[in-house]
């Protein structure tokens, strides 16, 4: 592997309830990148959205991760305590004229494909509560960067839109505080589905800003449903397996959802015989740059 000495990566879920298949798959992937590099692997708990996160979900999702053999290092990061660093980061934006305040309803611009800007040069309703938005337009652009799977990435910020960075609830938005965090924890590496690939963008525009490193990253395929919808709490996709024999079975195919062509033998062994395993062949070149992966029959999760 062609990673510098020095790797730290992270599996950040958003504590709305327990881990499915499809999270596996995404923390398996980022576990066995970091360890297979010698590097460090950290759990951030994304927990910035409380009415998404019902209580007692985050401490399940630990207790999942260990079941499976996901050691991490270090403490839990915890969003819900970040809150000063984000208005740092968000006064820094202001002051860089980057970020703005909107008082704009999706109701309102319902017409467009992306928010039109319109509060860029002043608040449109000054009685009416404000987001904060990003002014895509005037942040570096293009984004260019190259994908550890999928290759040559370009996009444009400004015709994703101006995303939100604070809510009008005074809530965080995923956007910056993912930026910062990363940053905080010295993250190297991110690995992570591929349905984040296109926010990539405002993210990496978001580090440039605040002089921030610039990450790797790798985007996974995504583990979807027969019908083509992707896994997800939403769409009520099942919790992992509690018992032995499916904690084995579901590691094993989820070693087998990256490609990675694990032994059959292996399927019947313990979570840390499987990891060891793979760690040691973990290869990204096995791994095919394809966006989806079928979830595995019920009848055998």
């Amino acid at each position: 592997m062609n990673h510098t000495a020095r790797y730290r990566g992270r599996f950040a879920p958003t504590p709305s309830g327990p881990l499915h298949f499809g999270s596996l798959v995404a923390a398996l992937g980022s576990y066995l990148d970091a360890r297979a590099a010698h590097g460090q692997w950290l759990v951030r708990i994304e927990d910035i959205d409380p009415p998404r996160c019902p209580e007692g979900a985050a401490s399940t999702i630990l207790r999942q991760l260990e079941t499976f053999g996901l050691e991490w290092d270090g403490a839990v990061m915890w969003q819900h305590t970040r809150n000063d660093a984000y208005q740092d980061a968000l006064a820094r934006l202001t002051q860089l004229t980057l970020a703005y305040p909107c008082s704009c309803s999706r109701k309102q611009w319902q017409a467009f494909d992306i928010y039109p800007g319109w509060c860029r040069d002043g608040v449109c309703d000054p009685n009416k509560p404000v987001a904060w938005r990003l002014r895509s337009d005037l942040g570096k652009r293009p984004i260019h960067w190259q994908d550890r799977l999928f290759g040559d990435q370009q996009f444009d910020p400004a015709e994703l839109g101006d995303v939100i960075l604070k809510r009008k609830d005074g809530l965080w938005a995923y956007q910056l505080a993912v930026v910062v965090d990363d940053a905080a924890q010295q993250i190297t590496d991110v690995v992570r589905g591929l349905d984040l690939l296109d926010n990539t963008p405002w993210q990496r525009q978001l580090q440039s800003a605040l002089a921030l490193p610039q990450l790797r990253y790798l985007h996974l395929p995504l583990i979807v449903t027969p019908e083509g919808q992707k896994l997800s709490k939403q769409n009520l996709a099942p919790a992992l397996a509690e018992d032995e024999h499916g904690v084995r079975h579901q590691l094993f195919q989820a070693l087998e959802a990256l490609d990675q062509a694990p032994p059959k033998e292996l399927a019947t062994e313990p979570p840390a015989t499987q990891l060891h395993w793979a760690v040691a062949n973990w290869s990204l070149a096995r791994l095919r740059p394809t966006a989806h992966r079928l979830i595995p029959p019920p009848s055998i999760l």
